[in-house]
């Protein structure tokens, strides 16, 4: 679609916006939203008539892009015939969406409890663990993120935590593997993942196992840097948790979906948890939707004994139906192998080729459509281009980065250090060579910053 310019309408928007919305993570008065007109596929364009390469996914959700045709009719479709109903039911489009997504996850997690995003599938997710093991602690990792609502903002590891943070829901932080910035002086992945390993069982050893309900990670984290975690060390944590009876949850809000070049991260390492929560790929965010897949023994706890929780809108039809289409694309426009084939094809070594061409990039790292790049002022000693959690001035070199890309037609996924690399996971080849290009003026301009 050609976008036509519309600078009056995009004025109104944006004034609209300003008196009106209050936005999250922002601090309302310093932000400037950009008025967006319209998106599809992998590109979106505000009211002047600006397009952007969309290396974002929005919030790393439209894993078949924007507006596809299928999902847009299957919504309207449903919304015709049956546009919402109460949880407590069996509907047509929850019972398919539920069936298909359990198709696809690891081992017998089979069953499917719905909700509105990740966040609270997460929050449900911690409570089912304790419920099933009557424990109270939760184990999850710094360098993290599993959401905004109260329980979910006290498991994540990042800084968004600190002003939320009570420090009263039995939330214990622990180190896991980064062999870039190891805490345990590692300097292969084999030490990184036993030592890690070591790491994880000692603070459950100190924290008392009897106490510990759930071990929660991302199978391979999202906005804190996209670490794919080394070989062994996923396995091992499912050791550990069988081990002394823990819930191992993993958290695929983000890596789910194809987005690795698998239907879910945790294929790429052979392992199944007990709990999965899962959202925004199900389907692409058109509807709000997410959930957690249950395995038997955590769903057998429930089988006589009720769930103590629900949601309003637990498996929205118009949401489901959206489900439904996307998983179906999915699947039948090979979404997924695009996903694998182009990250080892194009993206990874693409961005490989940036890096030795660039002193601002530390590391590239990453797998499927799912990329970040380290940017550092010095190689040598990999000290970060801003300081941890930067912001205002301290920030500027980033901010640089990101204004140099929107220049050059790119919208970017900017986080401390990092830039993220995650387009729709049916990009095409030629989308992802012009992102590249337009990332290597922008980290030209990182450079400058470089020692």
């Amino acid at each position: 679609m050609t976008p036509q310019p519309s600078p009056e309408a995009g004025a109104a928007v944006k004034a609209a916006d300003r008196a009106h919305v209050f936005h999250s993570w922002s601090a309302q008065d310093l932000i400037d939203p950009l008025a967006v007109a319209g998106a599809e596929g992998s590109y979106f364009w505000d009211y002047d008539g600006t397009r952007y390469l969309d290396f974002t996914s929005g919030l790393v959700f439209t894993n078949i892009g924007y507006q596809h045709p299928k999902v847009v009719a299957a919504i309207q479709e449903q919304a015709a015939k049956l546009t919402t109903f109460a949880p407590a039911f069996a509907v047509e489009a929850r019972s398919e969406a539920a069936r298909l997504i359990a198709e696809r996850t690891p081992g017998d997690l089979d069953k499917i409890f719905f909700t509105n995003g990740g966040a609270d599938a997460v929050e449900h997710a911690v409570r089912m663990a304790r419920l099933h093991t009557g424990r109270p602690k939760v184990l999850a990792a710094y360098r993290s993120y599993h959401g905004g609502t109260q329980q979910a903002i006290n498991i994540t590891g990042d800084p968004r935590r600190w002003a939320n943070d009570s420090a009263t829901n039995g939330v214990v932080h622990f180190w896991a593997p980064f062999l870039y910035r190891s805490r345990f002086y590692a300097e292969t992945e084999e030490q990184e993942c036993a030592r890690a390993l070591e790491h994880l069982e000692t603070t459950i050893a100190f924290e008392g196992p009897g106490t510990i309900a759930a071990i929660i990670l991302e199978t391979v984290p999202g906005t804190a840097g996209i670490m794919v975690p080394p070989p062994g060390y996923l396995a091992g944590v499912r050791e550990l948790c069988d081990k002394y009876g823990i819930v191992f949850v993993l958290d695929e809000v983000m890596a789910g979906f194809g987005r690795t070049g698998e239907w879910f991260a945790a294929d790429l390492f052979g392992v199944t948890p007990d709990l999965m929560t899962f959202a925004k790929g199900v389907n692409s965010g058109y509807v709000p939707l997410g959930g957690v897949a249950l395995s038997q023994k955590i769903a057998d706890t429930f089988g006589k004994r009720p769930y103590p929780g629900g949601l309003t809108y637990s498996g929205h039809p118009l949401a489901c139906a959206a489900a439904v289409a996307t998983i179906n694309v999915m699947a039948q426009e090979g979404v997924v192998e695009n996903a694998k084939r182009l990250g080892e094809t194009v993206l990874g070594p693409g961005l490989a080729e940036l890096a030795a061409r660039h002193p601002s990039v530390g590391e590239v790292r990453g797998v499927g459509m799912f990329w970040a790049l380290e940017l550092v002022k010095d190689r040598e000693t990999r000290e970060p281009l801003v300081p941890y959690n930067a912001a205002g001035e301290a920030n500027a070199p980033m901010a640089a980065f990101a204004a140099a890309a929107k220049k050059n037609g790119l919208w970017p996924f900017v986080n401390m250090n990092r830039t993220h690399v995650v387009p729709p996971c049916n990009a095409t080849e030629a989308e992802l060579k012009a992102g590249l290009a337009a990332l290597d003026a922008a980290l030209s301009v990182a450079d400058e910053h470089t020692v």
